[in-house]
This record gives C-alpha cells, sequence and structure tokens, in this order.
C-alpha cells in the first residue's frame, strides 16, 4: 500500500509552431479517471475552433469502470492502470499513441493530456505528426515539473456542527488536504495516504464517540 508514483506537480502548457501548424500541449494531474475525462472535456470546449485536440492519459485506479465510449480509441487496462488516448481525426497512430507512449516511457501516472493543434496548410506526415505530439507533450511535463507522490483516496466526512471542530482539528494535525461545507451538518472531503486511510477511520470514530459518518 506504501507504493510511490510518478506523476506532474502542477497543470502547465506548453506551445511551438511547426510549419505553420500551431501546437499546445496541456497537462494536469489527476486522481481518477472521471477527473481525466472532465480535463480532456474542458480543453476540448476551450479550443473547440481547433483542428485537432488529441488526449491521452494514464490513471492508477480501482474497479472502475472508465470510458464507455471507445469510438476511435485505444483503451487499456494494465491491472489498475487504466490508459486511454485517441487520435481524434489525425492518421491512426499518429497522435494519441505517440502523446500515451511519452507518458508511459516516464513512468508517468494519474496525469492526463490533450494536445491542442491548428492546422497550418502543410501536411506533416505521419513521422512529422509523431514528433510533434510527442514534443507537445514532452514540453509540457517538463514545464510541470514531476514529482514522487503516494497513492491516496478521498475521505468523506459527514458530522454535526458540534463535532467539527474536533474533526477539523484532526484534520490539521495530520496535515491532509481537505474541502469543507459547513451547513447544519458539516461535511469534509480529506484527501488521504491509501495506507493510512483506515487508521484515520478509526481516529474519526474514536474521537466523536461514533458520532460520524465516513465513506
Amino acid at each position: 500500500m506504501s507504493r510511490t508514483y510518478l506523476t506532474v506537480s502542477e497543470p502547465a502548457t506548453a506551445e511551438f509552431v511547426v510549419q505553420g501548424s500551431e501546437f499546445l500541449g496541456h497537462v494536469r494531474p489527476v486522481d481518477s479517471v472521471a477527473a481525466a475525462e472532465s480535463f480532456v472535456e474542458t480543453v476540448s470546449e476551450e479550443y473547440a475552433d481547433a483542428t485537432h485536440n488529441v488526449p491521452a492519459y494514464r490513471v492508477r485506479v480501482g474497479g472502475d469502470a472508465g470510458r464507455s465510449d471507445e469510438d476511435s480509441s485505444d483503451v487499456a487496462d494494465s491491472g489498475f492502470l487504466r490508459e486511454y488516448s485517441s487520435d481524434d481525426g489525425e492518421p491512426s497512430g499518429s497522435a494519441g499513441k505517440p502523446a500515451l507512449n511519452v507518458l508511459t516511457q516516464r513512468e508517468i501516472e494519474n496525469c492526463a493530456v490533450v494536445v491542442t493543434r491548428y492546422y497550418g496548410g502543410t501536411n506533416l506526415g505521419v513521422g512529422g505528426l509523431v514528433r510533434a505530439y510527442s514534443r507537445a507533450v514532452k514540453d509540457a511535463v517538463d514545464a510541470a515539473g514531476v514529482v514522487e507522490e503516494r497513492p491516496h483516496e478521498t475521505v468523506s466526512i459527514g458530522v454535526a456542527y458540534d463535532d467539527s471542530g474536533t474533526v477539523r482539528s484532526i484534520l490539521e494535525s495530520e496535515g491532509y488536504e481537505f474541502d469543507a461545507e459547513y451547513q447544519e451538518a458539516v461535511a469534509f472531503d480529506v484527501r488521504v495516504p491509501l495506507e493510512a486511510a483506515e487508521g484515520f477511520r478509526d481516529r474519526l470514530r474514536s474521537a466523536t464517540s461514533g458520532r460520524v459518518d465516513l465513506e
């Protein structure tokens, strides 16, 4: 459970021009297939006027069904590692696979990329496309920086307002990242290392005498 992995440290974008075609590589760390696909959708909508928006991602999951739409795509499961890429209209194998291969070769996980291309009027050929899409991902990953992470999960906590201070104190003492929503009851979403999650749940139950809902 203490396995570490490499991922990008923050969202980043890198851009360059090849024979008139503009390429923008967008990269983002993600913690689920849903987050990866949301990122792909957001970039595709923002650059809807582009000629192509080529996505790829590698996400470590457990029992995630992943994408249901596999048209013009390449989807593979390796244990709990979910991989996806699409050429988005470029010649088969010239865009999505090269983008994904950069993540694979650098052993980067929990990462999503989209390479946006604005066609410049000159055909680059399959070899030129492979080089361009690979470079876009490499440049974006370099701009973001690569870090070593431990697997995490999100623990959802529901608690009465009177116990919320106790829970928040525990979260802050552990140094965990969390979001809080205060209404009649209080909800916390907490990012917890997998190996610490069960002990963390036990601590919350003990501190609140069982007056806590956990998911």
